[in-house]
């Protein structure tokens, strides 16, 4: 899919937005631009603020430094030139288009979008569904993948249904637990056994998170993850090493090695992923041949239950007392920095940072031509 008469490929590398997350998106988005052949692609950035704002032409180190949201403002905008809508469809134009508001006619026409936005409005599957609507193709998951993969409670009901390990949970809504606080602390307590894990449902890089050792951190728990996400997740504790398999591929994925993640804090917060450098990662895990293949496996099913595409990271417990594998979760947009455990695990096996970027980009053009063949049975 081409426009206009450049040989290279115009992607649009879309960063930032308006989760917790929003600088580790703009550090990844910065590492895959630098990554990306400039022979074989022309790089758009696309910076989306913390406010909503579309910003073009900015770069993700900029954004880093400039947190006033200064820049080329920005739409999305799926039409034709001169910012008139294409009802026709004509082939040449379909596509999102980045429109400038004060210059409607300086647009910039995209042939692949490639995704960068962690958590909430980027990982969830919202971005996903505005460039279905858009009929663009992009890199990684669709729309239900993201939604599901970002939904704590739906994916290890999917995970559980597949027959992969799940540790016991329970979802509350903040609503119910804003009306009687002491009756949702009882029914955990009468579940759960401490220490316990207290989560947002939605959202990544472990923001909200907290181990709550007894009633007064379990309140204090709930409360903190009540201010991401109308939904909470409550898990139990699982004595395990932590250990993570980077997914590649659409309908037939791949696994990477295993490697395993020493958090230098008491479980692998966001502090640890991204402040601290005290956490070790090791890569690739110690862990018995069996084992190895059983996770690699295990991992796969996970990519397939949701019904992943492009890119996932799976994220396991081995429980120590028994090395029974156990998901915790998994993620359809990874950090993708250069010392992020889903390249690293890559590299691990024999797939470089650089070549990894092209693999996904043409399992997006793949994707995106497999979607056309149902499209023209529509049509």
């Amino acid at each position: 899919m081409k426009t206009g008469t450049s040989s290279k490929l115009k992607v649009g590398v879309i960063f930032g937005g308006r989760s917790g997350e929003h600088e580790v998106s703009l550090v990844s988005a910065n590492s895959i631009m630098k990554a990306l052949n400039p022979d074989k692609y022309e790089i758009i950035p696309v910076g989306i603020t913390r406010q909503g704002s579309w910003l073009v032409g900015v770069k993700p180190e900029a954004m880093l430094e400039d947190k006033s949201d200064k820049g080329k403002t920005c739409v999305p905008y799926a039409g034709g030139p001169n910012g008139k809508a294409n009802l026709n469809c004509d082939p040449s134009n379909k596509g999102l288009i980045l429109v400038n508001k004060p210059q409607t006619e300086n647009h910039v026409a995209l042939d692949l979008l490639f995704p960068v936005i962690h958590g909430t409005y980027g990982e969830d599957g919202t971005l996903q569904g505005l460039l279905e609507q858009a009929d663009m193709p992009y890199v990684g998951c669709g729309v239900l993948a993201s939604a599901a993969g970002m939904d704590k409670t739906i994916a290890k009901k999917l995970f559980r249904d597949a027959g992969i390990a799940v540790a016991p949970f329970k979802e509350i809504l903040r609503s119910a637990w804003k009306r009687d606080p002491e009756a949702i602390l009882a029914a955990i307590e009468k579940e759960f056994s401490y220490p316990c894990f207290v989560k947002p449902v939605n959202s990544g890089s472990s923001v909200g998170i907290s181990k709550a050792r007894d009633k007064a951190t379990l309140r204090e728990a709930i409360d903190q993850a009540a201010r991401f996400d109308r939904k909470i997740l409550i898990e139990s504790f699982v004595n395990g090493r932590e250990i993570e398999v980077s997914v590649l591929g659409n309908d037939d994925p791949i696994a990477s090695v295993p490697g395993e993640i020493v958090p230098c804090n008491e479980f692998y917060d966001y502090t640890a992923k991204y402040v601290d450098d005290r956490s070790e990662l090791k890569i690739p895990a110690d862990l018995s041949p069996d084992i190895t293949e059983e996770i690699r496996r295990l991992a796969i099913k996970a990519y397939r239950a949701l019904d992943c595409a492009g890119m996932a990271r799976v994220d396991f417990f081995l429980e120590r007392a028994t090395n029974r594998i156990i998901i915790n979760e998994i993620n359809t947009i990874p950090g993708f920095t250069k010392i992020s455990m889903y390249p690293k695990l890559w590299e691990a096996t024999g797939i470089s940072y650089s070549e990894l970027c092209d693999r996904l980009i043409d399992l997006a053009l793949e994707r995106y031509r497999d979607k056309q063949e149902s499209l023209a049975a529509v049509i």
